[in-house]
């Protein structure tokens, strides 16, 4: 039976179709330019998967390149977030590059623009400039500076890159049509001076090219074959090509733009500006919020690599923008947890419960496994006692037939341990809980192989000795907003879809275990959901960030 093969995705067929056509395959190389703005998002981690992988897929080099031509928003612990990203994901990249690398190389062929009639600087206001571009039904109309000589031209250029002037009093326009149905085409700007310093070029210079001039440059001068972008930059196409027909020479590969689309995720917001504001705002603690759907967000939390690789690669790469469901990143989130994290047990919300016939003062080390998915993980020990916390919720005092926790008169078995019987509870004066009684079977203990050791019964619950109890700090993390699209409603502004539950912080008990976890282990409360050991963490205080419960349980609230 031959292997089924997984069906190409357009883009790959574009790639092929080249291959076909007669690119030669040495020839083929890929990019990913972040631009060193923020941290990066979901969106950016499909696009990583999508260049990076397809550098895996033809056995052919990727480039980190940093868009860093505006010194304004960019900054360099930007750039170190970024890269490490890409390594948590897994990728390698080969050349490490920036378009700062090329502001010589983008210099000298705006000269020889303004020398060709190709690029002329225009001395309007950006108020101007905007009113003259026109619209969709109206043409634009050209500018009173459009037909400077050659040499004034280059003069105001060199007086711009010198510092001569400032930020608003001039501007390097190429020179291509102001009647294009395509506005972008209608002389667009490829310098401005920005009175920044550059975290990598420093004060060296004053102007900076804009986006739609450096990157199709950018990718000629490393030789991209395929430059892949979402489809917001559509209409930047025909720009690209046309600065690409004023330097490209027919000997060297001349790369190709083509567009795929966004694959945004349901309660979130992916705006770097809508993500800088939850920061600023005071609404996240930071880009690395566990709430945030930030890379470095989502790695605090406790995903995996793997769990964002196999999601990107499951929604596959589209030609329309679309919305898709958080519960499907969790569903990859819970299949590779479930596979890989360790079992421990924790109680969130403890009461305590004595066991009346076990003899005071002894304590027992009882084995448990640390994976029912994987024996190879082994076991650990966990001790045991007469006083044990369990969950609040795991206890009745009655209760219908279809409840399969403790309850007066009704056994029920301990994680790793024995069977019990609820006896009695006692209340304080509000009527509240305050301890369980119950009795044991020193004959059931789990694994024994006793006779008593194989009895069924329907509840299981996890436990922890309260002598030995680790005191722990929970951050119970939730959806950061309460609608699927946030930031769709033209009414309101998304902040108002703030979900206020989106953090509740607690101290739980956990089994001493805990405390030997590192940063970023991510493990399985058994019956509660995966928590990951967050950075705050001291020798003194173990604190663990919820990534996501066992269950899915807002499809439940999205019903009703």
């Amino acid at each position: 039976m031959s292997e089924e093969k997984t069906p190409k995705n357009f883009i790959e067929e574009i790639i092929d179709e080249d291959l076909k056509n007669g690119l030669a395959e040495d020839k083929l190389r890929f990019r990913f330019p972040p631009e060193p703005n923020g941290y990066l998002h979901i969106g950016h981690a499909s696009a990583i998967c999508l260049n990076f992988g397809l550098g895996e897929k033809y056995n052919k080099p990727v480039n980190l390149r940093f868009d860093d031509t505006n010194p304004a928003k960019e900054e360099a612990k930007y750039v170190e977030a970024i890269k490490k990203d890409v390594e948590w994901l897994g990728y390698k990249w080969d050349n490490l590059c920036y378009a700062s690398d090329y502001f010589q190389e983008l210099y000298d062929w705006a000269v020889e623009m303004i020398k060709n009639g190709k690029a002329y600087v225009d001395s309007q206001t950006s108020e101007q400039i905007a009113e003259q571009k026109g619209s969709l039904t109206e043409p634009g109309t050209e500018s009173p500076y459009r037909d400077r000589s050659v040499e004034e031209n280059l003069e105001l250029l060199e007086g711009m890159k010198n510092g001569k002037y400032g930020a608003s009093e001039h501007v390097l326009r190429a020179k291509i049509d102001m009647k294009s149905n395509n506005l972008l085409m209608r002389d667009p700007i490829m310098y401005r001076v920005v009175n920044k310093a550059h975290h990598r070029t420093g004060e060296d210079w004053k102007i900076y090219p804009m986006y739609d001039w450096t990157h199709g440059e950018s990718d000629y001068l490393e030789q991209i074959s395929h430059s892949f972008c979402t489809l917001e930059f559509l209409p930047h196409r025909e720009l690209y090509d046309w600065f690409l027909d004023q330097v490209v020479d027919e000997s060297k590969v001349r790369p190709k733009q083509r567009e795929f689309a966004r694959r945004n995720v349901s309660h979130t917001v992916t705006s770097k500006r809508k993500l800088q504001r939850l920061v600023e705002d005071g609404v996240v603690s930071g880009w690395d919020d566990p709430r945030m759907t930030t890379i470095s967000g989502l790695r605090r939390r406790g995903y995996t690599a793997n769990a964002i690789k196999n999601f990107a690669k499951s929604i596959g790469i589209g030609k329309r923008d679309n919305l898709v469901d958080m519960n499907h990143l969790e569903f990859h989130l819970r299949d590779d947890l479930n596979k890989n994290a360790n079992r421990v047990m924790c109680v969130l919300d403890p009461v305590k419960l004595v066991i009346t016939n076990y003899p005071e003062g002894q304590e027992e080390m009882l084995q448990a496994e640390n994976s029912q998915e994987d024996e190879s993980r082994g076991y650990r020990e966990v001790p045991f006692s007469r006083e044990l916390y369990i969950e609040r919720d795991d206890f009745k005092e009655s209760a219908n037939k279809k409840y399969f926790r403790l309850t007066i008169g009704k056994e029920v078995r301990l994680k790793n341990a024995y069977i019990i019987k609820g006896e009695s509870c006692i209340k304080d004066e509000d009527g509240n809980i305050t301890e369980i009684h119950a009795t044991y079977d020193p004959d059931s203990k789990s694994g024994s192989g006793t006779e008593a050791s194989m009895r069924r019964v329907k509840g299981t619950l996890h436990w922890v000795s309260a002598q030995h109890a680790l005191p722990v700090e929970v951050r119970l993390y939730d959806r950061l907003f309460t609608v699927p699209s946030p930031d769709t409603d033209k009414e309101k502004d998304f902040m108002e879809f703030i979900n206020p539950d989106s953090l509740e912080i607690i101290t739980a008990y956990g089994e001493p275990s805990l405390k030997n976890l590192p940063v970023g282990e991510t493990v399985q409360f058994q019956r509660l959901g995966y928590f990951c050991v967050d950075p705050d963490s001291t020798e003194d205080k173990m604190v663990f960030n919820r990534t996501v419960t066992l269950r899915d349980t807002w499809a439940k609230i999205e019903a009703n």
